[in-house]
């Protein structure tokens, strides 16, 4: 029996609209006990800590399973290598060491208004979380919307290509129409 450890994105919280639908979703199907959504910490070093309790504490009653949104997607490939489970990709950072050079200095988180501070040690810890190719392209599910502001989709696109995939033309970075997923993600993840 799998338990989904959903991980959100960058400046964002388990409040944010995916984490609300999914939960909701599994809630309404009486299976509210097989989803954890964390506050993620901003600094990675203090994030992945984290997310590995997380899974730890999860495989001792549980199979492990990922869903990760954005960041939360960059931070859920590290974990799928290391505990070898199925991830759901949604939107993924790909290379945060690379795209969020220009965050350095003070940021705001979206729902909780905490101000904190991106610097050059955080960068140097994502390009350390890195995985250049992953082991089993088939332990991920890849959703994508090309119409995605904040993220070049082709990136994830092409490092993931060997993953079976959803591409959706337009969209957002939000991922539009995700409630539409969730029977798909929750069979991916083995929760059903």
């Amino acid at each position: 029996m799998n338990k989904i450890l959903y991980l959100h994105g960058f400046n964002s919280s388990p409040d944010s609209h995916k984490a609300r639908v999914l939960h909701d979703y599994m809630k309404r199907t009486g299976q509210s006990d097989r989803i954890d959504i964390p506050e993620i910490p901003p600094a990675p070093a203090d994030a992945i800590e984290l997310l590995q309790q997380h899974a730890e504490e999860i495989n001792k009653q549980y199979a492990l399973s990922l869903v990760g949104s954005s960041l939360g997607g960059f931070y859920a490939t590290w974990l799928a290598e290391k505990y070898s489970c199925p991830a759901v990709l949604i939107n993924p950072a790909v290379k945060p060491h690379e795209l969020l050079k220009k965050y350095l200095g003070e940021n705001i988180n979206y729902y909780t208004a905490e101000s904190w501070m991106l610097d050059e040690a955080h960068i140097r810890k994502f390009r350390e979380l890195y995985i250049d190719k992953v082991s089993t392209p088939q332990r991920y599910l890849l959703m994508l919307q090309t119409g995605d502001e904040a993220l070049d989709y082709r990136e994830a696109l092409e490092k993931y290509s060997a993953s079976p995939s959803i591409v959706e033309q337009g969209g957002s970075h939000e991922f539009s129409g995700f409630e539409n997923h969730l029977e798909k993600i929750l069979a991916f993840c083995n929760v059903t």
